[in-house]
């Protein structure tokens, strides 16, 4: 349904600054709308892993808004996508994932081949002498589709500019970590009670740690960020404290906690990773745990911060190549180039690690702004013919994604979050979020973008 002319230029009066995003970007249907038209079928968007298509035929069903689409693997050196709807009628094809040797609608019993050709119309004869039956009028309609890093995105716009352009100088930074060389531990959907953006930028900054995360502080070290925009995407690290003093180390106290900095960081150490893999895991590694316990055994007390963090990926780094899995070649300048949060424009964040990562993806849920789906993803370096059979968990029911606790305590505190934002953000008292301009650029970069480059272009 079209904008009304006097809504759009409203919506398009409002402005994105460093420390402001307006309140309809997130609780206006006429701004999900325009979403709806202007930005999902012009931009690279994730729709799943190479590793989720290993086999000729397998295919994975790729929802956004009310468009479908098919991701096949069509000849073992190639990945193709298509709209997925029949040509006669309008059924869709395929419905979540599994291995064909053909498209068949079960309508009326027409068929494609894996390369989009159709390969049966039953009683084709009955269209003799009508037009638009040939094969290029029949065959399944294709969609761009390219691959970085083991991931497999789309972009249903024909004249788009190619991924590598599309999210430079993200690859630059996180290559050294080798994603494509990892595979899924992990794979959780939910259906969450806010805008896909609202839920996307729990993870966009660690701002929010020191409130929603207290646990974490008693031995995560320094916690102000500083946020970075890279054109279309964005970043953040921990640079240091703002104030010029030294940050604090890896193990010891937040500053924000007002204790000093033991003598001893290797017990903090350990429990940051403890407490990590306890309740976020699908980041650190069950490894990455157990190998920095010999911190306690294996390194003297009084080790200096970087010698501790040091030895702590040293030993990570053994047990994996111990077990088969490999290391990447990283080092400490790439890891700290890196930082620790990306976000893709416009709805994958990313957090890294050599042993694993986190991948998160958001999208609308049809065309309500109070609704929408997000995907967790964690992923593993494994040895070769060790990688768990993929298990993907849907939570898609009303409050099914209150049950995330049992799975993670850190996910449950962002989750519940969400849904306060979404309910606040439709105050008459809120005009709008007020972001860091240090901390969350991030955010307000994703809306100057989405805005000026999509939206209101």
């Amino acid at each position: 349904m079209p904008v009304p002319n006097h809504v759009e230029t409203e919506l398009r009066a409002e402005t994105v600054r460093p420390d402001f995003v307006p309140a309809s970007d997130y609780v206006s249907r006429e701004f999900a709308q325009l979403e709806k038209q202007r930005l999902w079928p012009r931009v690279w968007q994730l729709a799943c892993r190479e590793e989720e298509l290993p086999k000729v035929g397998d295919f994975v069903t790729y929802d956004i808004c009310d468009q479908s689409l098919i991701v096949v693997r069509s000849a073992p050196d190639r990945i193709r996508c298509y709209h997925n709807v029949c040509m006669h009628r309008g059924r869709r094809l395929t419905d979540k994932t599994g291995n064909v040797v053909r498209f068949h609608c079960t309508y009326h019993g027409w068929q494609w081949g894996l390369d989009g050709k159709v390969i049966r119309v039953l009683d084709r004869e009955d269209w003799h002498g009508c037009g638009s039956m040939e094969e290029g009028d029949l065959r399944l309609r294709e969609v761009k589709v390219d691959t970085w890093a083991g991931f497999v995105f789309i972009n249903m716009d024909p004249d788009a500019e190619p991924l590598a352009k599309f999210i430079d100088p993200v690859p630059s930074y996180l290559a050294p970590y080798e994603y494509d060389k990892m595979r899924f531990r992990f794979y959780a959907s939910f259906r969450l009670p806010c805008n896909w953006k609202a839920a996307q930028e729990a993870f966009d900054e660690g701002y929010h740690v020191a409130a929603t995360h207290p646990q974490i502080l008693a031995h995560q070290g320094e916690d102000w960020t500083r946020s970075f925009a890279h054109g279309r995407h964005g970043m953040f690290c921990y640079p240091g404290r703002p104030d010029g003093k030294p940050p604090a180390p890896f193990g010891a106290p937040s500053p924000r906690l007002g204790k000093p900095v033991p003598a001893d960081l290797r017990p903090g150490v350990v429990a940051h990773f403890d407490e990590l893999v306890r309740t976020l895991p699908v980041l650190y590694s069950v490894r990455d745990g157990e190998a920095v316990r010999r911190l306690l055994s294996e390194v003297p007390p009084e080790t200096p911060p970087l010698d501790v963090f040091m030895k702590a990926l040293e030993f990570q780094r053994e047990a994996a190549i111990a077990s088969g899995a490999g290391w990447p070649n990283v080092t400490l300048e790439q890891m700290g180039r890196a930082g620790t949060d990306w976000h893709l424009f416009p709805n994958m964040v990313t957090l890294p690690w050599p042993d694993g990562v986190i991948v998160y993806r958001s999208r609308p849920d049809g065309d309500d702004p109070d609704s929408c789906i997000f995907d967790v993803w964690g992923l593993q370096r494994y040895a070769p013919g060790a990688e768990p059979k993929i298990n993907r968990q849907f939570f898609y029911g009303k409050d099914d994604w209150r049950g995330v606790g049992a799975v993670s305590l850190i996910l449950e505190q962002d989750f519940l979050n969400m849904e306060q934002v979404q309910r606040g953000m439709k105050s008459y008292g809120f005009p709008g979020n007020r972001t860091n301009p240090m901390q969350e650029v991030a955010v307000s970069n994703m809306h100057r973008v989405l805005r000026d480059e999509f939206l209101f272009a």
